[in-house]
C-alpha cells in the first residue's frame, strides 16, 4: 500500500515537473539552433544520468512538501533511485555502442559532410544538389543544412525568374527525411566527411546559425555564382583556420555553357532553353571556382583540395567518400520526342516547299510572312526582355538578331501591303541583319538549330525583294 502511494506520488510529481518543462519550452520558443538544440535526441539518450539527476532533484524537492513522507522512507527511496541510475547508465553506453555512437565531448563529437546529390529529371533538377550534412552525436542532432528551398506558388515567379530576381530560401530538416526523399525521386546521394578540426568545426556551427536566421535566411538567387552549390561551399571554406587549395587550381575549363551541356545532354529541349537564353558571357572559359557552380565540380574538386595551415602543414580536405543512397544513374530525358534541330528542319522544308510553290505560281501567300514575324516577335519579346535580367550572362545575347521584337510592329503594315499587292521597304532590312547573325557566330555558341531557322527567315527576305522587285515594280 505504502509502495503504491509513493509511485502514485512520484509520478504526479513527474507529471508536473512535465507540464512546468513543457509550458517553459512554449514561452522561450525560438528559431531553431544547432548549439542549443537537443529536443530531437535519439531514444538512448533519454536515460542519460544529467537528466536523471535533474528529474530526481525536483521528485526530491517536491516530496519535502509531502507531510506523509517520513525521513526514512525517503532515504530508502533516494538509495533505490540512486541504484537504478547506476544499473541503467551502462545499458545507455551499451544503446549508443550498438548504433555506432561514441560519447565523445565538446566537437570531437561533431561531423560535417558535403552532400551531393545526383541529378533528376525535372528540369530544375537536371544538374544536381549540394547541401551541408551536421552530426552531432552527444546531442543526437543530426540535420541536412539545405540552400535550395524554393516555391513554385510565389507570386509572379515565372517573371521574377526571367528577371533574375528569385529569391532561394536556407532550411534545415532531419537527416533521414532528406535522404528519404531523394531516395523516393531515385536520386543517389554521396556523402565527403570533411577533415576538420574541433575549433573550424565550431565556427562552422555558428555560421550556420548565423545564416538561419530569419533576416539572413533568404538570399537572392543566381545560377553560376550564388545559387546552393555555392552557399554550401563558402560556408564551410571560410570557416576553416587555413588556405584550400585545388590541383591545377590555376588551368582554365570549358565554359559555362559547355558546363552545363554536359548535364542536360539527355534533355535537348532544356539544353534549347538555356543556350536560346544565355549570351556572349556563357561561352568564357572558368577557373577552378567558378566551375564549381555545378554539384559534381564541387565534389571533385573536394576529394583533391588539401588544407595548408599557418604552419606549412597540410591535410586533405576530405576523410573519405560514402554513397549513402544508392540509385541508379540516370539522366533526365525530354518528354518531347523531336530534338529542336528536328523542329528547325521541318520549318525549313515547309518554307521552302511554300517558297518553291509561290516561284511557280507567281504569287504570295500572305499567312507565311504574317506567322514567322508574330513567332520571331514573340520568341524576341523573351530574348529582349533577357537583356535587363539580374541573371548572369544573359544581357549580352547575338541571338537578338534573329529573334527580336521589331517584326510585331511592322507585321499589320507589312501583311497589308503584301495583300493589296503594294511593295514594302521591310523586307532589305530583316535580310541584313539576319547575314550579321551568321557572322556575329564566331563570337557566340548559338542555340541547337539557330542557323536552320535563320536560313528559313533568309529564304523568305530574299524571295519578297525578288518578288517585289519583279511583279510589283511600277511599270515605265
Amino acid at each position: 500500500m505504502r509502495k503504491t502511494v509513493f509511485c502514485k506520488a512520484v509520478g504526479k510529481c513527474l507529471q508536473a515537473n512535465e507540464l512546468r518543462i513543457t509550458a517553459q519550452s512554449a514561452a522561450d520558443a525560438r528559431p531553431y539552433n544547432l548549439t542549443t538544440h537537443c529536443k530531437q535526441a535519439q531514444p538512448g539518450t533519454r536515460l542519460q544520468a544529467a537528466k536523471l539527476l535533474k528529474n530526481f532533484g525536483i521528485i526530491v524537492r517536491q516530496m519535502r512538501n509531502m507531510k506523509y513522507f517520513c525521513t526514512v522512507k525517503r532515504a530508502r527511496h533516494i538509495s533505490t533511485l540512486m541504484l537504478i541510475m547506476c544499473i541503467l547508465l551502462p545499458f545507455n553506453k551499451l544503446h549508443a555502442m550498438c548504433h555506432g555512437e561514441t560519447m565523445l565531448s565538446d566537437n570531437d563529437s561533431v561531423k560535417i559532410s558535403l552532400l551531393t546529390c545526383a541529378p533528376g529529371d525535372e528540369v530544375y533538377s537536371l544538374y544536381g544538389h549540394t547541401a551541408i550534412r551536421y552530426t552531432d552525436y552527444n546531442k543526437g542532432i543530426d540535420v541536412a543544412v539545405n540552400y535550395g528551398i524554393f516555391s513554385f506558388r510565389q507570386p509572379f515567379f515565372v517573371l521574377r525568374f526571367i528577371f533574375g530576381k528569385t529569391d532561394y530560401e536556407m532550411g534545415i530538416m532531419p537527416f533521414d527525411y532528406f535522404c528519404m526523399e531523394y531516395a523516393a525521386e531515385g536520386r543517389a546521394v554521396y556523402q565527403q566527411e570533411l577533415n576538420l578540426t574541433p575549433g573550424e568545426k565550431a565556427a562552422i556551427r555558428d555560421a550556420i546559425d548565423t545564416n538561419y536566421l530569419p533576416q539572413n535566411r533568404v538570399y537572392r538567387y543566381n545560377y553560376f555564382y550564388d545559387n546552393c552549390t555555392t552557399r554550401a561551399r563558402d560556408i564551410l571554406v571560410n570557416n576553416i583556420e587555413g588556405q584550400v587549395s585545388y590541383p591545377d587550381g590555376k588551368l582554365l575549363y570549358p565554359s559555362y555553357r559547355e558546363l552545363i551541356h554536359s548535364f542536360n545532354e539527355g534533355s535537348p529541349w532544356a539544353r534549347f532553353g538555356n543556350d536560346l537564353l544565355l549570351g556572349v558571357k556563357a561561352d568564357k572559359k572558368t577557373s577552378v571556382k567558378e566551375r564549381q557552380f555545378l554539384p559534381f565540380f564541387l565534389k571533385d574538386d573536394f576529394d583533391k583540395a588539401l588544407i595548408k595551415d599557418k604552419g606549412g602543414n597540410t591535410r586533405p580536405l576530405v576523410k573519405h567518400t560514402t554513397c549513402i543512397v544508392d540509385c541508379p544513374a540516370g539522366v533526365g530525358k525530354s518528354v518531347f520526342p523531336l530534338r529542336p534541330s528536328i523542329c528547325a528542319w521541318l520549318i525549313f522544308a515547309i518554307v521552302t516547299a511554300i517558297t518553291l510553290l509561290e516561284i511557280k505560281q507567281k504569287k504570295k501567300y500572305w499567312g507565311l510572312d504574317a506567322s514567322l514575324m508574330v513567332l520571331d516577335g514573340c520568341v524576341g519579346i523573351i530574348i529582349f526582355m533577357m537583356f535587363f535580367s539580374e541573371l548572369p550572362a544573359t544581357n549580352t545575347n547575338l541571338q537578338i538578331l534573329l529573334f527580336n521584337p521589331l517584326p510585331l510592329f511592322f507585321v499589320y503594315k507589312v501583311t497589308k501591303r503584301t495583300i493589296r499587292k503594294q511593295p514594302s521597304r521591310f523586307w532589305p532590312w530583316p535580310a541584313g541583319v539576319l547575314v550579321l547573325f551568321f557572322l556575329c557566330g564566331i563570337f557566340q555558341q548559338y542555340a541547337e538549330g539557330m542557323y536552320v531557322l535563320a536560313s528559313s527567315l533568309l529564304l523568305r527576305c530574299v524571295w519578297n525583294s525578288v518578288y517585289q522587285y519583279k511583279y510589283l515594280r511600277p511599270k515605265q
